[in-house]
């Protein structure tokens, strides 16, 4: 029996039943053949063609799936997702994985001094190659202790803020019960890893996930690390990892539910302009409803230059989600946004204390999430459905330049965290229009119930703000916006819900 002739009896068999043996493909043959050898052929074919194998004895059972619908979880389920993010942290387990693994590299204790040192050592050779520029910047992970130094440092902050961007998915109801995952540049499995942390907490979602990565080591550590923390029975299948550079445009299923390229563009040396084109590419392999998230560190450089790249997207037929919302309907000068989210600091790991215990504690403990994203997508759906109203009287952020000094209104997304100090409050806010920078601030003596919403809101919040000064600071070029006693700052879902 040939393979063709497998594939063609398990399509044919699978639309006649909802439910079947894998065996009873053996009777559309006179050749002899085992299920094994069956099972090898089929496998790979389950997930295109919406089936399921269960292992019954010997044999499995092939099971067609229903259409994935909107993951709805409970009660149970949610208060497990944010007990996690009281105290976000990498799980034991994964922990003592990723030390088994710096041992079975270093043939050494991970805790021994000379590896701790040589982590060091890796560490801080990655942070002087990421704040380099141009052709000097070459970050690779083609050495062993490289790979170590990740997982060591950088990995425990990449794991927990992508489950935040998971809790925000989940939230909005862009999840399904069961998805299709892509994550190119995947590393040592840094958001595989996160997915079956996160979905762990869930009842009933399951997730395939594929992914690519251009480094053999990344590999090695991924193939020991990822199906171990999945697990053989978890809800979440892990496919092998594929070599390949996305820069190559290679060959990735279709229908993808969620596309993540997570801390990776950045990283790759090529042209601005190939980047996108890139990831354009693999957006056609995206599901009409599915989700691309870009995540890029929140310094200047690569926040700017992140929000450059979806805005050269958008013109290649993208549209955004979050956190961008163009009330106005117009879109903004990305060139000039530096914008990103803030979350809590998570608890570092035992291995990470162990780095930090020298001197110069302060180079090895990265615990904070500061992180620039964007979610894209096929279609026109947005998380603020707000509007600005064609009668409102408020005015554009890009015209604020001609009314320093005045008071006024105006509505804005606020587009990063509380950037002051203890006397006064400072957010960027933006509105989509084509404006340079521009600042929401409020002195704590002036907090009060009718303008508190703005210390509240959570970024990508749309705020009505009335009766504000415009002030313009020539030192930074930029609007800032004076909220005071007398300035009321609502939301704008708070608004439309009372009326």
């Amino acid at each position: 029996m040939s393979d063709r002739e497998i594939v063609s009896a398990l399509k044919y068999v699978s639309r006649m039943k909802p439910s079947f043996m894998l065996s009873e493909l053996r009777d559309y043959t006179n050749e002899e053949v085992s299920t094994a050898d069956v099972y090898k052929v089929v496998e790979p074919l389950l997930d295109e063609t919406g089936l399921r194998a269960t292992p019954e004895g010997e044999d499995y059972r092939i099971e067609r799936l229903p259409t994935p619908v909107r993951l709805t979880p409970g009660k149970e389920e949610l208060d497990r997702v944010e007990t996690f993010f009281k105290a976000p942290r990498v799980s034991r387990k994964l922990e003592r994985l990723i030390e088994n693994y710096v041992e079975r590299k270093t043939h050494r204790q991970y805790d021994d001094p000379a590896v701790l040192e040589k982590l060091r050592q890796a560490v801080q050779a990655q942070k002087t190659q990421y704040w380099k520029e141009g052709k000097a910047r070459q970050i690779d992970y083609a050495s062993g202790y490289s790979v170590l130094g990740y997982l060591t440092y950088q990995f425990p902050v990449y794991f927990v803020q992508f489950q935040y961007l998971l809790q925000d998915l989940l939230k909005d109801g862009l999840l399904k019960d069961r998805i299709k995952v892509l994550d190119i540049g995947t590393g040592p499995g840094t958001i595989p890893l996160a997915i079956v942390d996160f979905y762990n907490r869930l009842d009933k979602a399951e997730a395939t996930v594929y992914t690519l990565e251009k480094y053999d080591e990344n590999i090695e550590a991924y193939t020991i690390l990822v199906p171990e923390y999945a697990g053989l029975k978890g809800r979440v299948k892990i496919e092998k990892p594929v070599k390949a550079d996305l820069m190559d445009k290679p060959a990735v299923p279709d229908g993808i539910d969620l596309m993540v390229f997570s801390n990776v563009l950045n990283e790759i040396d090529a042209p601005f302009d190939a980047k996108v084109d890139a990831v354009a590419a693999m957006a056609s392999h995206l599901a009409p409803d599915g989700n691309i998230v870009i995540i890029e560190p929140a310094d200047k450089e690569n926040s700017t230059r992140m929000r450059r790249l979806v805005r050269k997207l958008l013109d290649k037929g993208l549209g955004i989600y979050s956190p961008c919302a163009f009330i106005w309907c117009d879109k903004c000068k990305a060139d000039m946004c530096w914008s990103f989210e803030e979350k809590a600091d998570i608890q570092p790991p035992d291995l990470m204390k162990k780095l930090a215990d020298t001197e110069e504690s302060y180079k090895y403990l990265n615990t904070d999430i500061k992180f620039s994203y964007a979610i894209l997508r096929k279609d026109s759906l947005t998380r603020e459905k707000y509007r600005v109203p064609r009668k409102a009287s408020v005015m554009r952020l890009s015209m604020l330049k001609k009314h320093v000094e005045k008071r006024l209104n105006v509505v804005a997304t606020v587009m990063s965290g509380d950037l002051g100090d203890k006397k006064d409050h400072v957010f960027k806010i933006c509105d989509g229009t084509p404006a340079g920078q521009t600042y929401a601030m409020l002195a704590q003596h002036n907090v009060k119930p009718d303008n508190e919403a703005l210390i509240k809101a959570k970024y990508g919040d749309v705020l009505h703000f009335e009766n504000v000064l415009v002030r313009y600071n020539k030192e930074n070029d930029s609007i800032n916006l004076l909220v005071s006693k007398g300035s009321i700052v609502t939301s704008v879902n708070a608004e439309e819900s009372e009326e």
